[in-house]
């Protein structure tokens, strides 16, 4: 599975953030997230109010 983000489409709102259940995100200037920290459990991608976050299948 992979993480990645649309740093155009985001909104910078941090509802991604306030979601990840480990912790994973930061919001700065964008989106930064910890690959040690994430599970790719995909609870930021489904909380992106526009689709700017994706974890997918590989």
């Amino acid at each position: 599975m992979t993480w990645s983000i649309n740093n155009d489409k985001c909104l910078r709102c941090g509802g991604c953030v306030s979601v990840c259940p480990v912790a994973a995100l930061e919001l700065r200037d964008n989106i930064i997230y910890d690959k040690k920290l994430c599970t790719l459990c995909g609870i930021c991608d489904k909380a992106c109010p526009v689709e700017a976050i994706k974890v997918t299948k590989q």
